[in-house]
C-alpha cells in the first residue's frame, strides 16, 4: 500500500480522530433551538439539531441513545456539551460520552428555562473550544484509521469503477490491519448469497443472514412485493441500474476480493476489533453515514455515478466517481476522479492508490468537497413510531 504518513488527534481513549470538532448536541427536538444558541454564541462550535428525542422506546430508545452517546464519542469530537429538556436523559447521554475521557458537560432547561440554559452552556463550550483549539496533531499511523463506505446514486459506472476502487482500498487497508465497515442491507437484495460467502467464519454469516431476512421480513409484512421507485431509485434507473439485483452486484464490489469480513454491527454499534464490519443499516445515505459517524468511523468512502450530494458534520465524506459527466457537470462534489478505468486510462488498482492519497490528505485536514459546501446532513435512524 505505500507509506502514507497522517497527522491526527490522538484521544483520551488512544483512538485516532481527523477533526477536532466541539460539539453542541441536543438531546431532543425542543432542545435544537438552545443548541443553535450556543453555537451561535461561541464560534468554533458545532450544533447538530435532530427531529427526536421523546418517546422512544425499546430497541428504538437504545438506538437512539447508541446514535446520541456515539457520535458525542467519535474520536473526530474533541468535547461536547449535552442540552436537553430533562435530566435524566442528559445524564445518560454525558456519562456515555464521558467514558471516553473527552470533556463533556450536560445541562438541563426544566427549572432553569432557555436564557440562563444557553448562558450557562456557553461558558462551558468556550472554555472547551479555546482548550481544542490548542489541542496539536501528531504523527498517527495509517491502519488505525476507521473507515466506512457506502455508495449513493448508482448508476451502471459505480459497479464498473468507483465500487471496484473502494473495495481495492478495503483489501489494502485490512491487510494493514485497519478497520473498516459496509452496510447497506436493502442494496444487497439479490447479492445476499456473495455477501455471505465472504464471511470469516459460519457463526458471521448466520448473523449476516439474520438481518438480511429480518429485512425481507419487514418488506413481505408490509404486504411490498416490489420496492418500485425506492429500490432501485428512478436515479438508478436512469443510470441503467434496471433491477435492485443488478444495483446490488455493484454494490458488493466495495467489500473487496481478497476480504472476509470479520463480525456484525446493530446500526451504530463500535467494532469491537480490526477488520471489515458488516452494520445492519439503510441505505438512506444521510442515515447510514450518520450511524457509521456514531461507530466511531472518522472518514467516509463514497462512490457516486449519477452524483450524490450528502455529507456529515463528523465525518468526512469522500466522494469519487467512474461517471465522467459527473466528475464534469457536478465536479464541485467529486474528491477523486476514477473516470479514466473505464476509459483506459487507468486501473482499478491505479484508482485505489489515488483514493489512498486522498483519505491521507483528508485525514492531514484537506476539506473534502462536501465539508468546504456546507453538507452537514445529521439524520437519525428510527425503528418505528413513538409512545
Amino acid at each position: 500500500m505505500g507509506l502514507r504518513k497522517i497527522y491526527a488527534y490522538r484521544r483520551e481513549n488512544g483512538r485516532v480522530g481527523v477533526r477536532n470538532h466541539v460539539v453542541i448536541l441536543p438531546v431532543d427536538d425542543i432542545s435544537n433551538a438552545a443548541c443553535e444558541a450556543v453555537a451561535k454564541n461561541i464560534q468554533g462550535t458545532l450544533a447538530l439539531p435532530h427531529a427526536y428525542g421523546r418517546l422512544q422506546f425499546g430497541e428504538d430508545l437504545e438506538l437512539f441513545f447508541r446514535t446520541m452517546i456515539g457520535t458525542g464519542s467519535n474520536p473526530n469530537v474533541a468535547a461536547v456539551v449535552v442540552i436537553g429538556i430533562e435530566a435524566g436523559w442528559t445524564k445518560r447521554i454525558v456519562d456515555g460520552i464521558a467514558a471516553t475521557g473527552k470533556p463533556v458537560s450536560g445541562f438541563s432547561i426544566e427549572g432553569n428555562g432557555d436564557i440562563r440554559t444557553i448562558a450557562d452552556a456557553s461558558y462551558r463550550a468556550k472554555e472547551y473550544v479555546q482548550w481544542a483549539t490548542e489541542l496539536q496533531r501528531t504523527e498517527c499511523d495509517f491502519s488505525e484509521l476507521y473507515i466506512s463506505v457506502k455508495c449513493g446514486e448508482s448508476d451502471t459506472t459505480t459497479g464498473l469503477a468507483s465500487c471496484p476502487t473502494v473495495g481495492n482500498v478495503i483489501d489494502k487497508h485490512c491487510a494493514t490491519k485497519g478497520t473498516a465497515s459496509f452496510g447497506e442491507t436493502t442494496e444487497l437484495t439479490g447479492g445476499e448469497h456473495i455477501v455471505a460467502a465472504k464471511a470469516i467464519n459460519d457463526a458471521v454469516r448466520q448473523q449476516f443472514m439474520a438481518a438480511f431476512d429480518n429485512y425481507q421480513q419487514l418488506v413481505m409484512t408490509e404486504k411490498r412485493d416490489d420496492l418500485s421507485e425506492s429500490q432501485p431509485t428512478k436515479g438508478n434507473i436512469a443510470g441503467g441500474l434496471t433491477t435492485i439485483e443488478e444495483k446490488a452486484l455493484g454494490n458488493i464490489e466495495k467489500l473487496g476480493k481478497k476480504t472476509k469480513f470479520v463480525g456484525c454491527l446493530k446500526p451504530g454499534e463500535m467494532p469491537s476489533g480490526k477488520g471489515l464490519w458488516f452494520m445492519d443499516t439503510s441505505s438512506a445515505a444521510a442515515e447510514a453515514v450518520t450511524l457509521w459517524a456514531a461507530s466511531g468511523a472518522v472518514v467516509h468512502l463514497f462512490p457516486t455515478g449519477q452524483g450524490n450530494i450528502i455529507g456529515n458534520p463528523i465525518e468526512p465524506v469522500i466522494k469519487l466517481t467512474g461517471n465522467p459527466k459527473t466528475a464534469k457537470t457536478m465536479s464541485e462534489h467529486i474528491d477523486v476522479d476514477v473516470s479514466g478505468i473505464l476509459q483506459g486510462d487507468m486501473t482499478i488498482d491505479q484508482g485505489g492508490e489515488a483514493l489512498l492519497d486522498m483519505i491521507a490528505r483528508t485525514a492531514n485536514g484537506r476539506l473534502t468537497a462536501a465539508e468546504a459546501l456546507g453538507h452537514r446532513e445529521f439524520v437519525l435512524t428510527k425503528l418505528y413510531r413513538s409512545a
